[in-house]
């Protein structure tokens, strides 16, 4: 097959091998995501394929990802087994994902896809999630996540912004506190939680309600992981 590239994820990629909204889904172009396992040896490979999008599922998707999975499973690849994929997660420590300590994140590159891997090496857990996506729309939907999420009043003045997939502290009018994830969807648009906002309707949501929302983390962009590429032919 063509050249690809194999690295360890960045903590901004971290989080689209998990399930997505279908807003994101759609924007991202996710194909679907395989799931496997090592077997009770540790060198079996039970899989099964969840579809999200079968008009991107095309022949030429299908045949290399076939091509993808069968390198990564030769013989010492951090598909091979139980105990490579354990070897490189431990030689590899900057691919361990920042806030799922569990797991390891590798992405694989070919000049149409994206092949986000997210792995977990312990025996009696599935050791592989592997979304996958079309390289080009995944990209430019992270590059415009990079703005942020904006926070306004119903005036449109701006109050704040976070990262995607950062928190809020929502106070409500009754004087509980509510911690809530955010996603960015575009420039007005976000998820909160599991609702999707216009950002000035999510204002006058809360301003409605007497709930204020402030940043739960300090940071306002993803923090950054070294990396280093590697590159594998065939």
């Amino acid at each position: 097959m063509n050249d690809y590239l194999k690295r360890p994820m960045t903590e901004e990629e971290d989080k689209y091998t998990f399930r997505q909204s279908n807003q994101i889904s759609g924007q991202t172009g996710l194909i679907g995501y395989l799931r496997a396992d090592f077997g009770r040896d540790g060198n079996e490979f039970y899989s099964s394929w969840e579809g999200w999008n079968n008009n991107l599922k095309t022949p030429d998707f299908k045949q290399e990802f076939d091509k993808v999975v069968n390198c990564l499973r030769e013989e010492g690849d951090i598909l091979s087994g139980r105990a490579a994929m354990s070897r490189y997660c431990n030689d590899t420590p900057q691919s361990k994902m920042t806030k799922e300590p569990y797991f390891y994140g590798v992405r694989v590159d070919t000049d149409k896809y994206a092949y986000l891997l997210r792995m977990n090496p312990n025996k009696g857990d599935y050791n592989l999630y592997c979304y996958c996506y079309v390289k080009e729309w995944l990209d430019n939907h992270m590059e415009k996540a990079r703005r942020g999420i904006r926070f306004i009043d119903s005036n449109y003045n701006e109050k704040f912004r976070i990262a995607d997939g950062d928190n809020i502290l929502m106070r409500l009018s009754n004087g509980t506190t509510s911690l809530r994830t955010c996603r960015y969807i575009d420039d007005y648009h976000l998820e909160v939680g599991s609702y999707v906002y216009h950002i000035c309707e999510f204002a006058e949501h809360c301003e409605r309600n007497g709930h204020t929302v402030e940043p739960a983390e300090k940071t306002t962009a993803p923090p950054k992981r070294n990396k280093t590429l590697e590159i594998r032919r065939r």
